[in-house]
Protein backbone atom coordinates (compact mmCIF):
# COMPACT_ATOMS: atom_id res chain seq x y z
CA UNK A 1 0.00 0.00 0.00
CA UNK A 2 1.33 3.19 -1.10
CA UNK A 3 1.67 6.86 1.44
CA UNK A 4 -1.20 8.49 -0.77
CA UNK A 5 -3.76 5.45 -0.10
CA UNK A 6 -2.47 4.88 3.73
CA UNK A 7 -3.04 8.45 4.69
CA UNK A 8 -7.00 8.33 2.43
CA UNK A 9 -7.90 5.60 4.59
CA UNK A 10 -6.25 6.99 7.49
CA UNK A 11 -8.50 10.05 7.12
CA UNK A 12 -11.48 8.05 6.46
CA UNK A 13 -10.71 6.04 9.72
CA UNK A 14 -10.64 9.25 11.77
CA UNK A 15 -13.88 10.86 10.17
CA UNK A 16 -15.37 7.66 11.29
CA UNK A 17 -14.57 7.87 14.70
CA UNK A 18 -15.61 11.39 14.58
CA UNK A 19 -19.03 10.35 13.30
CA UNK A 20 -19.57 7.11 15.87
CA UNK A 21 -18.36 9.79 18.62
CA UNK A 22 -20.88 12.37 17.94
CA UNK A 23 -23.40 9.81 17.63
CA UNK A 24 -22.78 8.70 20.88
CA UNK A 25 -22.79 12.43 22.50
CA UNK A 26 -25.90 13.05 20.48
CA UNK A 27 -27.68 10.16 22.21
CA UNK A 28 -26.29 10.64 25.74
CA UNK A 29 -27.20 14.70 25.63
CA UNK A 30 -31.02 13.30 24.70
CA UNK A 31 -31.09 11.02 28.13
CA UNK A 32 -29.34 13.81 30.14
CA UNK A 33 -31.98 16.12 28.44
CA UNK A 34 -34.69 13.67 29.28
CA UNK A 35 -33.36 13.03 32.78
CA UNK A 36 -33.59 16.43 33.54
CA UNK A 37 -36.52 16.73 32.52
CA UNK A 38 -38.15 14.22 33.93
CA UNK A 39 -36.56 15.10 37.81
CA UNK A 40 -37.56 19.17 37.11
CA UNK A 41 -41.32 17.32 35.86
CA UNK A 42 -41.18 15.24 39.63
CA UNK A 43 -40.22 18.24 41.53
CA UNK A 44 -42.81 20.17 40.11
CA UNK A 45 -45.44 17.76 41.12
CA UNK A 46 -44.38 17.33 44.86
CA UNK A 47 -44.33 20.89 45.15
CA UNK A 48 -47.78 21.61 43.78
CA UNK A 49 -49.11 18.38 46.21
CA UNK A 50 -47.58 20.11 48.82
CA UNK A 51 -49.31 23.58 47.67
CA UNK A 52 -52.57 21.75 47.08
CA UNK A 53 -52.32 23.22 43.32
CA UNK A 54 -53.27 19.53 41.28
CA UNK A 55 -54.83 16.78 43.05
CA UNK A 56 -53.47 13.98 40.65
CA UNK A 57 -50.74 13.74 37.82
CA UNK A 58 -52.98 14.12 35.29
CA UNK A 59 -53.84 17.75 36.63
CA UNK A 60 -49.95 18.28 36.32
CA UNK A 61 -50.12 17.80 32.22
CA UNK A 62 -52.43 20.73 32.05
CA UNK A 63 -50.75 22.94 34.39
CA UNK A 64 -49.05 26.01 32.25
CA UNK A 65 -45.92 25.90 34.53
CA UNK A 66 -46.00 21.97 32.93
CA UNK A 67 -46.31 23.09 29.38
CA UNK A 68 -44.13 25.59 29.49
CA UNK A 69 -41.03 23.36 31.25
CA UNK A 70 -41.89 20.72 28.16
CA UNK A 71 -41.77 22.84 25.86
CA UNK A 72 -38.55 24.83 26.95
CA UNK A 73 -37.00 20.71 26.87
CA UNK A 74 -38.60 20.34 23.47
CA UNK A 75 -36.74 22.58 21.97
CA UNK A 76 -33.66 21.75 23.59
CA UNK A 77 -34.11 18.31 21.58
CA UNK A 78 -35.14 19.83 18.59
CA UNK A 79 -31.93 21.83 19.13
CA UNK A 80 -29.71 18.60 19.80
CA UNK A 81 -31.45 17.34 16.73
CA UNK A 82 -30.72 20.66 14.16
CA UNK A 83 -26.90 20.64 15.67
CA UNK A 84 -26.50 16.65 15.28
CA UNK A 85 -27.95 17.05 11.63
CA UNK A 86 -25.57 19.90 10.88
CA UNK A 87 -22.79 17.77 12.18
CA UNK A 88 -23.51 15.28 9.79
CA UNK A 89 -23.58 16.73 6.53
CA UNK A 90 -21.11 18.82 7.49
CA UNK A 91 -18.76 15.58 7.82
CA UNK A 92 -20.57 14.19 4.73
CA UNK A 93 -19.53 17.68 2.93
CA UNK A 94 -16.22 17.28 4.13
CA UNK A 95 -15.80 13.83 3.01
CA UNK A 96 -16.79 15.03 -0.47
CA UNK A 97 -14.14 17.59 -0.69
CA UNK A 98 -11.70 15.51 0.79
CA UNK A 99 -12.48 12.90 -1.90
CA UNK A 100 -12.87 15.34 -4.78
CA UNK A 101 -9.48 16.83 -3.97
CA UNK A 102 -7.45 13.91 -3.41
CA UNK A 103 -9.23 12.43 -6.55
CA UNK A 104 -8.08 15.61 -8.14
CA UNK A 105 -4.50 15.45 -7.33
CA UNK A 106 -4.29 12.22 -8.12
CA UNK A 107 -5.62 13.03 -11.97
CA UNK A 108 -3.27 16.05 -11.83
CA UNK A 109 -0.30 14.19 -10.83
CA UNK A 110 -1.38 11.44 -13.33
CA UNK A 111 -1.31 14.15 -16.10
CA UNK A 112 1.75 15.25 -15.19
CA UNK A 113 3.44 12.60 -15.22
CA UNK A 114 1.88 11.65 -18.36
CA UNK A 115 2.89 15.11 -19.80
CA UNK A 116 6.65 14.77 -18.79
CA UNK A 117 6.90 11.72 -20.50
CA UNK A 118 5.40 12.36 -23.80
CA UNK A 119 6.91 15.55 -23.70
CA UNK A 120 10.20 13.77 -22.95
CA UNK A 121 9.58 11.32 -26.18
CA UNK A 122 8.49 13.83 -28.02
CA UNK A 123 11.62 16.10 -27.57
CA UNK A 124 14.11 13.67 -27.90
CA UNK A 125 12.56 11.43 -31.03
CA UNK A 126 13.33 14.22 -33.72
CA UNK A 127 16.39 15.76 -31.52
CA UNK A 128 17.43 11.63 -31.86
CA UNK A 129 16.73 11.29 -35.84
CA UNK A 130 18.47 14.95 -36.33
CA UNK A 131 21.59 14.29 -34.21
CA UNK A 132 21.85 10.94 -36.34
CA UNK A 133 21.25 13.35 -39.80
CA UNK A 134 23.94 15.35 -39.02
CA UNK A 135 26.28 12.54 -37.87
CA UNK A 136 25.72 10.72 -41.02
CA UNK A 137 26.40 13.72 -43.22
CA UNK A 138 30.18 13.94 -40.91
CA UNK A 139 30.77 10.17 -41.09
CA UNK A 140 29.81 9.20 -44.77
CA UNK A 141 30.10 10.76 -48.09
CA UNK A 142 26.75 10.11 -49.67
CA UNK A 143 25.24 11.41 -53.06
CA UNK A 144 23.15 14.01 -53.70
CA UNK A 145 19.71 12.11 -53.34
CA UNK A 146 20.55 10.26 -50.37
CA UNK A 147 21.90 14.08 -48.58
CA UNK A 148 18.42 15.71 -50.32
CA UNK A 149 16.26 12.65 -48.82
CA UNK A 150 18.17 12.58 -44.95
CA UNK A 151 17.95 16.74 -45.18
CA UNK A 152 14.24 16.63 -45.79
CA UNK A 153 13.90 14.26 -43.36
CA UNK A 154 15.79 16.79 -40.50
CA UNK A 155 13.96 19.31 -41.58
CA UNK A 156 10.87 17.31 -41.19
CA UNK A 157 11.85 16.52 -37.61
CA UNK A 158 12.25 20.40 -37.00
CA UNK A 159 9.19 21.41 -38.46
CA UNK A 160 7.89 19.21 -35.68
CA UNK A 161 10.10 20.55 -32.83
CA UNK A 162 9.30 23.87 -33.91
CA UNK A 163 5.43 22.90 -34.57
CA UNK A 164 5.49 21.61 -30.66
CA UNK A 165 7.39 24.52 -28.86
CA UNK A 166 4.43 27.02 -30.68
CA UNK A 167 2.27 24.56 -29.03
CA UNK A 168 3.23 24.32 -25.32
CA UNK A 169 3.47 28.60 -25.84
CA UNK A 170 0.29 28.96 -27.00
CA UNK A 171 -0.95 26.28 -24.37
CA UNK A 172 0.31 28.65 -21.91
CA UNK A 173 -1.18 31.69 -23.22
CA UNK A 174 -4.66 30.74 -23.72
CA UNK A 175 -6.11 30.68 -20.38
CA UNK A 176 -5.05 34.70 -19.34
CA UNK A 177 -2.85 35.98 -22.42
CA UNK A 178 -4.58 35.01 -25.62
CA UNK A 179 -6.26 37.60 -27.50
CA UNK A 180 -8.38 36.56 -30.66
CA UNK A 181 -7.85 38.49 -33.65
CA UNK A 182 -10.91 38.91 -35.91
CA UNK A 183 -10.80 39.55 -39.50
CA UNK A 184 -13.34 39.20 -42.77
CA UNK A 185 -12.41 35.29 -44.92
CA UNK A 186 -13.88 32.92 -46.44
CA UNK A 187 -14.25 30.02 -44.08
CA UNK A 188 -14.91 27.33 -46.84
CA UNK A 189 -11.81 28.78 -48.88
CA UNK A 190 -10.07 28.51 -45.55
CA UNK A 191 -11.03 24.20 -44.58
CA UNK A 192 -10.61 24.00 -48.70
CA UNK A 193 -7.10 25.04 -48.38
CA UNK A 194 -6.22 23.09 -44.85
CA UNK A 195 -7.47 19.69 -46.05
CA UNK A 196 -5.95 20.22 -49.14
CA UNK A 197 -2.50 20.88 -47.83
CA UNK A 198 -3.75 17.91 -45.03
CA UNK A 199 -4.17 15.15 -47.75
CA UNK A 200 -0.95 15.89 -49.33
CA UNK A 201 0.72 15.65 -45.35
CA UNK A 202 -0.99 12.13 -45.42
CA UNK A 203 -1.49 10.85 -49.02
CA UNK A 204 -2.43 7.71 -47.13
CA UNK A 205 -5.67 8.77 -45.73
CA UNK A 206 -9.27 10.11 -46.91
CA UNK A 207 -10.03 13.49 -46.01
CA UNK A 208 -13.11 15.28 -47.63
CA UNK A 209 -15.12 18.69 -47.12
CA UNK A 210 -18.68 18.49 -47.24
CA UNK A 211 -20.11 22.00 -47.79
CA UNK A 212 -23.60 23.56 -49.24
CA UNK A 213 -22.08 26.75 -49.60
CA UNK A 214 -19.50 27.65 -52.49
CA UNK A 215 -17.88 30.67 -50.25
CA UNK A 216 -18.58 31.68 -46.45
CA UNK A 217 -17.90 35.26 -45.41
CA UNK A 218 -17.60 35.48 -41.69
CA UNK A 219 -15.63 37.88 -38.93
CA UNK A 220 -13.91 35.33 -36.81
CA UNK A 221 -10.79 34.32 -35.35
CA UNK A 222 -9.02 33.14 -38.79
CA UNK A 223 -5.91 32.05 -37.02
CA UNK A 224 -7.47 30.32 -34.22
CA UNK A 225 -10.37 28.99 -36.05
CA UNK A 226 -6.80 27.39 -38.42
CA UNK A 227 -5.69 25.87 -34.94
CA UNK A 228 -9.20 24.03 -34.49
CA UNK A 229 -9.27 22.51 -37.70
CA UNK A 230 -5.53 21.57 -38.76
CA UNK A 231 -5.66 20.17 -34.79
CA UNK A 232 -8.92 18.01 -34.99
CA UNK A 233 -7.56 16.52 -38.42
CA UNK A 234 -4.41 15.69 -36.75
CA UNK A 235 -6.10 14.05 -33.89
CA UNK A 236 -8.28 12.08 -35.88
CA UNK A 237 -5.86 10.84 -37.86
CA UNK A 238 -3.26 10.15 -35.03
CA UNK A 239 -6.56 7.72 -33.16
CA UNK A 240 -7.05 6.15 -36.70
CA UNK A 241 -4.14 3.75 -36.33
CA UNK A 242 -4.19 2.86 -40.62
CA UNK A 243 -5.22 4.95 -43.56
CA UNK A 244 -7.67 7.31 -41.88
CA UNK A 245 -11.05 7.81 -43.20
CA UNK A 246 -11.91 12.15 -41.99
CA UNK A 247 -15.36 13.48 -42.94
CA UNK A 248 -15.51 17.71 -42.39
CA UNK A 249 -19.04 18.82 -42.55
CA UNK A 250 -19.97 22.35 -42.50
CA UNK A 251 -23.60 24.02 -42.21
CA UNK A 252 -25.06 27.71 -42.27
CA UNK A 253 -27.77 27.93 -39.98
CA UNK A 254 -29.97 30.87 -38.67
CA UNK A 255 -27.97 31.06 -35.48
CA UNK A 256 -24.48 30.34 -36.26
CA UNK A 257 -21.85 27.79 -38.09
CA UNK A 258 -22.23 24.00 -37.52
CA UNK A 259 -18.69 22.78 -38.14
CA UNK A 260 -18.19 18.26 -37.21
CA UNK A 261 -15.26 16.40 -38.12
CA UNK A 262 -15.66 12.54 -38.14
CA UNK A 263 -13.54 9.96 -38.11
CA UNK A 264 -13.83 5.93 -38.37
CA UNK A 265 -10.91 5.47 -35.19
CA UNK A 266 -11.01 4.19 -32.04
CA UNK A 267 -13.64 6.51 -30.43
CA UNK A 268 -13.80 7.83 -27.44
CA UNK A 269 -15.45 6.52 -24.11
CA UNK A 270 -18.42 8.21 -22.55
CA UNK A 271 -16.16 8.46 -19.21
CA UNK A 272 -13.65 10.49 -20.99
CA UNK A 273 -15.74 12.51 -23.37
CA UNK A 274 -15.14 15.55 -21.14
CA UNK A 275 -11.94 15.36 -19.91
CA UNK A 276 -9.78 15.04 -23.45
CA UNK A 277 -10.34 18.72 -23.35
CA UNK A 278 -8.02 18.89 -20.54
CA UNK A 279 -4.45 20.43 -20.74
CA UNK A 280 -2.19 17.76 -20.93
CA UNK A 281 -4.76 15.09 -20.84
CA UNK A 282 -4.56 11.96 -22.81
CA UNK A 283 -6.46 8.54 -22.85
CA UNK A 284 -4.63 5.89 -21.29
CA UNK A 285 -0.84 5.38 -19.68
CA UNK A 286 1.95 7.21 -21.13
CA UNK A 287 4.38 4.47 -20.62
CA UNK A 288 1.78 2.13 -22.83
CA UNK A 289 0.74 4.68 -25.34
CA UNK A 290 2.02 3.98 -29.17
CA UNK A 291 0.39 7.06 -30.49
CA UNK A 292 2.30 10.76 -30.08
CA UNK A 293 1.13 13.69 -28.58
CA UNK A 294 1.43 16.13 -25.51
CA UNK A 295 -2.22 16.13 -24.86
CA UNK A 296 -2.41 19.97 -25.74
CA UNK A 297 -4.50 19.67 -29.26
CA UNK A 298 -7.87 19.49 -28.05
CA UNK A 299 -7.49 21.72 -25.18
CA UNK A 300 -6.22 24.38 -27.71
CA UNK A 301 -9.22 23.74 -30.05
CA UNK A 302 -11.91 24.09 -26.50
CA UNK A 303 -9.87 27.23 -25.54
CA UNK A 304 -10.08 28.79 -29.23
CA UNK A 305 -13.88 27.59 -29.29
CA UNK A 306 -14.84 28.87 -25.88
CA UNK A 307 -13.01 32.56 -26.90
CA UNK A 308 -15.23 32.94 -29.80
CA UNK A 309 -18.12 32.02 -27.78
CA UNK A 310 -18.94 28.90 -29.16
CA UNK A 311 -19.49 25.73 -27.84
CA UNK A 312 -17.47 22.00 -28.66
CA UNK A 313 -18.66 18.28 -27.95
CA UNK A 314 -18.00 14.84 -28.36
CA UNK A 315 -19.88 12.37 -30.13
CA UNK A 316 -19.94 8.89 -31.28
CA UNK A 317 -19.74 8.25 -35.00
CA UNK A 318 -21.22 5.34 -36.42
CA UNK A 319 -20.29 2.17 -37.13
CA UNK A 320 -17.46 3.17 -35.28
CA UNK A 321 -15.00 6.52 -34.45
CA UNK A 322 -15.57 10.04 -33.19
CA UNK A 323 -17.33 13.29 -34.32
CA UNK A 324 -16.23 16.75 -32.59
CA UNK A 325 -19.34 19.14 -32.99
CA UNK A 326 -18.37 22.53 -32.86
CA UNK A 327 -21.33 25.39 -33.10
CA UNK A 328 -20.07 29.17 -33.60
CA UNK A 329 -22.88 31.25 -33.38
CA UNK A 330 -23.24 34.51 -34.88
CA UNK A 331 -21.15 37.16 -33.79
CA UNK A 332 -20.01 40.62 -34.82
CA UNK A 333 -17.26 41.86 -32.49
CA UNK A 334 -16.66 45.80 -32.05
CA UNK A 335 -14.80 47.48 -35.31
CA UNK A 336 -11.43 47.95 -33.02
CA UNK A 337 -11.14 44.17 -33.00
CA UNK A 338 -11.12 43.60 -36.42
CA UNK A 339 -7.88 43.23 -38.06
CA UNK A 340 -7.33 45.62 -41.59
Amino acid sequence: MDNKNYLRILTYLVIAYMLVAFTWWTILLFQKNQDAFKAKSDFMELVMYAEKKIENKQDLFTTPEYIELQSKYDRQEWMILGEAIFFVISIVIGIWLINRGYNKAIETARQSRNFLLSISHELKSPLSSIKLTLETFVKRDLDREKMTKLASNALAETDRLNELVDNLLLASKMETAYEPVYEEFDLVELIDNLTHRLSLKYPNSTISFDHRETSLDIIADKFGLTLVVVNLIENAKKYSFGPAQIILELHKTKEGIQLQVGDQGVGIDDKDKKKVFDRFYRIGDEQTRKTKGTGLGLYIVKQVISTSKGEIKVMDNKPKGTIIDIFLPNYNPPKAYIAK
